[in-house]
């Protein structure tokens, strides 16, 4: 075996709190999303008490979609198969916006182009199923990137900030919204236990099924605290990299600028 595949084959990533062969991860990731997509959404306000709603429209204000321009803001919305976080932008745009919605998981895709039916979005929306890794898109191709609570089940999350920053136009932006560290006493190991004991019940009785739930919570256990991973934004190549912390620290917003 040539030394650079052997090197490939030994590199893990962390699924949970169990670290996986790095090319093994993005499987088990779409099963985990396979079984909750139907319920997705439902289960992320039982598990936010409804905060991740203000936590979307919060990154969606720091967005400012223009109401008014010449050409329609085109966004790249990633890992936000059910349309969550477009719907937004292109309401908040009063539909002077284009979004699109890439997300690897077919279940979660189907579950979006059902809503954008539904809220009669189908053209002002668009649903492709790709890589974060590997966006299938070309160079500067997008005025603004999002994602909301994705990018932490990505395999390589160097990669996806990479390819996030290739398909930006020179000035595009980079937003993400993601569960972080939580940085006020006591709020901390509150916020630890109602995770690790509470989340996971609150799968089995509203989805069926705690198994993806506890993947997601130790998920979150993992990703990097808000300073290393707006360090990993840096290195990317963004500029102007900050983060907004979010009901102390639950979730975070983090912004880079292509210039």
């Amino acid at each position: 075996m040539p030394p650079e595949a052997a090197a490939a084959s030994a590199e893990t990533a962390s699924f949970g709190f169990r670290d996986v062969p790095i090319g093994e991860k993005q499987g088990l990731v779409d099963e985990v999303f396979h079984r909750v997509a139907a319920r997705y959404d439902v289960m992320n306000d039982a598990m936010s008490g409804g905060l991740h709603r203000l936590w979307k429209d919060a990154m969606v204000s720091r967005l400012a979609p223009p109401r008014t321009t010449r050409k329609p803001l085109r966004v790249l919305d990633v890992a936000g198969g059910t349309g969550d976080i477009a719907f937004r932008i292109v309401e908040r745009a009063d539909g002077n916006a284009k979004v699109t919605v890439c997300d690897i998981n077919a279940s979660m895709l189907g579950v979006g182009r059902e809503r954008a039916e539904k809220r009669g979005l189908a053209g002002k929306v668009d649903f492709i199923e790709g890589n974060a890794e590997e966006l299938p898109f070309e160079r500067s191709s997008f005025d603004a990137y999002t994602i909301a609570f994705g990018i932490r089940n990505v395999p390589r999350i160097d990669k996806a900030l990479a390819e996030a920053y290739r398909v930006l136009k020179p000035g595009g932006r980079l937003l993400c919204l993601e569960f972080s560290a939580v940085d006020v006493p006591v709020l901390d190991r509150i916020y630890e236990t109602y995770s690790f004991k509470v989340i996971p019940v609150l799968g089995k009785l509203i989805a069926g099924d705690d198994e993806p739930y506890r993947y997601l919570v130790e998920s979150i256990a993992k990703f990097p605290p808000q300073e290393r991973f707006a360090g990993m934004i840096r290195a990317a190549g963004f500029e102007r990299v900050d983060f907004t912390n979010l009901t102390g620290g639950i979730a975070a917003i983090h912004s880079g600028w292509k210039i």
